[in-house]
């Protein structure tokens, strides 16, 4: 029995692990029509976790970890979205988590990591659309009723926050109208959706925990420039305040109703969905954290412009990997304190991993010096934050420490800890093979954050 209290472990999406795309009844979702390219390959077999979920849960279990965050895949259990729930999925879900439990692994469940039910995104538009919000609604109860009597942790959407950006179209599943209404609609139905299961499970299930999940970025100002100032508090207002007052029931912030207000945006928001906001609550703050971002207004007055893109330049004082990311360690306890004393809430941070192009060295091993001072240097600044700062910590989960293709599908850009011998295009005999990674993961897990 692990007696640990601190949770430390591994977390992962369902469509970059399962596989299994057309097996056991599982509906198409988005991801599955997506076709390889030169540098991305399809999602049709990822690491295939569907068959070999057991295999994961063994290395998982040797390398330290007591916590695993997986999602369940919408379009497994309901193939259409709604309807008939296909019993072979809910039985796979089971089995998963009841070997988790018998090898000391803590579940902890994702409802929603952009892989909409393909029927859903054409045919209502995915989140864009009412009904298709209360059909996630619907499905999220239905889970917490069959899961959680063995699944105390719970998170709906991935990174919530995204859905107040460009990327709100791509990850809802909207295909229709690509403008400022559309968008601040499909963030209103995400929040209503997260609120009602929130609500859902606090009326109903007193030894459940859930809490809403963010993409955190702590934001610097380029200098000491007002301008730069004055944009940089726009989006830490818009993408990481304006949820953390969500999700501890303070409502809508009304500089966002003005911001709305002022740009002719009206929305379809029912009494009823206001009511369940404001109403909300959470156990935890979890979050992900890859980097932090300068933001720099070319020394002008500009506001946050969901739409635009960004405004951020590189952090000279920071080294970056090979697709832009700055590397910034102290940057986690910063924002954790900011969070922390935000909301007087304790903090799970869920995904943090470093992407590296890897191959197996003539003696079939992995040399991922880099990977372990990252993930020394943020562990560390958690502790610091803890340690010296008073912050309450749940956990620390890497992000995909058996490798996973990445968000975009490049299976050559690798997180993990255990190497998956697949390419983009080469499934090969999808072997997982340590890297020297694991062993230091193995001592920091079990030593509780102590031997780092």
């Amino acid at each position: 029995m692990d007696d640990r209290k601190f949770l430390w472990g591994n977390s992962v999406s369902s469509m970059q692990t399962e596989g299994a795309y057309n097996i056991d009844g599982k509906g198409k979702s988005v991801y599955d029509i997506i076709e390889e390219t030169k540098d991305k390959s399809d999602w049709k077999v990822a690491i295939d976790e569907y068959h070999r979920y057991k295999e994961d849960i063994e290395i998982m279990k040797k390398i330290g970890v007591n916590c695993y965050r997986f999602q369940i895949s919408w379009s497994r259990v309901y193939p259409n979205g709604f309807g008939e729930i296909n019993d072979k999925a809910v039985s796979y879900y089971n089995d998963l988590i009841d070997c988790l439990i018998e090898n000391d692994i803590t579940p902890m469940i994702c409802l929603y990591h952009f892989d909409m039910p393909l029927s859903l995104s054409k045919d209502y538009d995915g989140f864009s659309s009412k009904f298709v919000t209360e059909k996630f609604i619907e499905y999220g109860k239905k889970m917490v009723d069959l899961f959680s009597e063995k699944v105390k942790y719970w998170i709906t959407f991935n990174e919530h926050n995204l859905y107040a950006t460009n990327l709100a179209f791509q990850i809802s599943g909207s295909n229709v109208k690509k403008d400022y209404t559309n968008l601040y609609q499909i963030e209103h139905n995400v929040i209503y959706a997260h609120s009602a299961i929130s609500n859902y499970i606090n009326r109903n299930y007193s030894d459940v925990k859930i809490g809403g999940m963010l993409a955190y970025t702590k934001f610097y100002p380029n200098s000491s420039s007002p301008y730069d100032n004055y944009l940089t508090m726009q989006y830490d207002k818009f993408l990481n305040k304006l949820f953390l007052d969500l999700y501890i029931g303070r409502g809508y912030p009304t500089y966002f109703k003005r911001y709305l207000k002022d740009r002719n945006v009206e929305l379809d928001i029912t009494d009823y969905e206001i009511n369940e906001i404001n109403n909300t609550k959470s156990d935890f703050i979890a979050f992900s954290y890859y980097r932090s971002a300068v933001v720099d207004s070319k020394n002008k007055f500009m506001e946050y412009d969901a739409l635009k893109g960004d405004d951020f330049i590189d952090n000279k004082y920071l080294q970056r990997n090979e697709w832009n990311w700055e590397i910034d360690p102290l940057g986690l306890r910063i924002l954790s304190n900011d969070i922390y004393y935000y909301t007087k809430t304790p903090l799970f941070i869920i995904e943090n991993g470093i992407g590296l192009r890897e191959e197996l060295d003539k003696n079939g091993h992995i040399e991922d010096d880099l990977r372990i001072k990252y993930h020394k240097d943020h562990i560390q600044n958690m502790k610091d934050a803890i340690e010296k700062d008073g912050v309450e910590y749940i956990g620390y989960l890497g992000w995909g420490l058996i490798d996973i293709l990445s968000s975009s599908g490049d299976m050559e850009k690798r997180y993990g800890a255990v190497y998956v011998n697949r390419g983009n295009h080469d499934l090969r005999d999808l072997k997982r093979i340590p890297k020297k990674s694991f062993e230091w993961f193995k001592k920091a897990f079990e030593s509780d954050g102590k031997d780092l």
